[in-house]
């Protein structure tokens, strides 16, 4: 853990989500995270790796109970900092991979926003599925935020130039598919790879989105946009995020899962 700890230690995560352009990201999220909710009266939400509660603390403030579970010390104060003690919400520090104090079947909406973007092997990820399954009632909703290979390889191996030093380290398979450790902090993956996870569990797909689309690609000019533009650009974001031939290209995609 201890990479990862001294990443979100010292990276302004909460930053890069009020951000203009992280809020693409935000936004879209929080929108397809209502939508999981439409028709349920007192949802039951768990979000696994909640970070500092961006999400989680916007949607306790709204009245929604919601269980936080953090692994991370020091995301856990910063999400408990942000509340006043109103709010119905459970803030939790615990690992993604072991859920063992959560009951079977016991929320409607379960959110991996984070996790998968930090387990390396496939055996670490079906564990974190199995998990987020388990808990989740049959009907309910489970969100899994990954992030997306090709953008790396587009923009950090060419965009800036360090291709030949992933070269040189083995960075890469002879078909571009980035290898990560835990030293390189985020795993990235395509959207064969989840398929493939999600065709071990009792789930169906409802959508699978792009939560950015391109807008990583033009953060200056995003950040830039003015209120008018950058309300258009969001609206045509919307327009476009769930069509699956742009889905790898986003840095950071969003798969809604239906456990059967």
């Amino acid at each position: 853990m201890g990479y990862l700890e001294d990443y979100y230690n010292s990276y302004d995560e909460e930053g890069r989500l009020l951000s203009r352009h992280g809020q693409v990201e935000y936004l879209t999220t929080m929108k397809y995270i209502r939508e999981s909710l439409e028709g349920i009266s007192s949802p039951r939400i768990l979000e696994i790796g909640a970070g500092t509660g961006r999400y989680s603390v916007a949607l306790a403030k709204e009245g929604v109970s919601v269980t936080a579970v953090e692994l991370v010390e020091h995301n856990l104060e910063l999400l408990r900092s942000k509340l006043d003690g109103t709010e119905p919400l459970t803030a939790i520090q615990g690992n993604a991979l072991d859920l063992s104090l959560l009951s079977d079947n016991a929320y409607d909406l379960t959110m991996l926003l984070g996790p998968m973007y930090h387990l390396y092997t496939r055996e670490e990820k079906l564990k974190a599925l199995s998990e987020a399954v388990r808990v989740t009632r049959p009907g309910g909703r489970i969100l899994v935020a990954y992030c997306m290979n090709e953008p790396t390889v587009i923009q950090f191996v060419f965009g800036l130039n360090n291709l030949k030093k992933v070269m040189e380290s083995s960075m890469l398979t002879p078909d571009w598919h980035c290898i990560s450790e835990p030293k390189d902090l985020f795993e990235l993956v395509r959207t064969e790879d989840i398929d493939a996870l999600n065709a071990v569990f009792p789930v169906e797909r409802i959508k699978l989105v792009a939560t950015d689309g391109a807008t990583n690609y033009m953060r200056g000019l995003i950040d830039a946009m003015d209120d008018e533009t950058f309300e258009m650009w969001v609206d045509y974001h919307y327009a476009i995020c769930e069509r699956q031939d742009l889905i790898g290209a986003s840095n950071h995609t969003l798969d809604i899962l239906k456990k059967l």
